[in-house]
């Protein structure tokens, strides 16, 4: 796992993914954009993908791993599906590395400002629930 605090404010970061998602004009290009930053995400570890580290609530598999250093918390995730696995890139460049405070504190206006939430389908949109229901839920437990 890789373990480096996150550098920018969660706002700003949150800021630069609606400037790159926006950036495109069409719907295509940006589920596009969200296919390639799956493609992006680290291998996770097979001893990782427990029944315990599985998130319920997803049509896809979906395995979240959320370790402690220092305060902060690092995951990593996997899915077999590949738009799951760009909705797993975004929700990891804005918590991972964070404090749970942070973590718990951070808005999600963001998923609407890039229209994320009114382009899912139904079944995505649950799956992204029950991901940010489980950060949120990990970071609570930590606090």
């Amino acid at each position: 796992m890789h373990y480096q605090a996150a550098d920018k404010p969660i706002a700003d970061v949150q800021a630069d993914l609606v400037k790159r998602f926006t950036h495109f004009d069409n719907w295509k290009d940006r589920y596009r954009y969200l296919i390639d930053m799956g493609k992006t995400l680290p291998k996770m570890a097979d001893e990782n993908k427990t029944e315990a580290n599985r998130i319920h609530g997803c049509q896809s598999q979906v395995w979240i791993h959320i370790d402690e250093k220092e305060g902060r918390l690092y995951m990593e995730a996997v899915s077999d599906a590949t738009i799951v696995s760009g909705l797993i890139a975004l929700l990891l460049k804005i918590y991972n590395g964070r404090t749970p405070e942070e973590i718990q504190a951070a808005p999600l206006d963001f998923l609407a400002e890039i229209g994320l939430l009114q382009h899912l389908s139904a079944n995505r949109s649950t799956g992204l629930y029950h991901m940010i229901k489980r950060i949120q839920a990990e970071a609570a437990a930590r606090l």
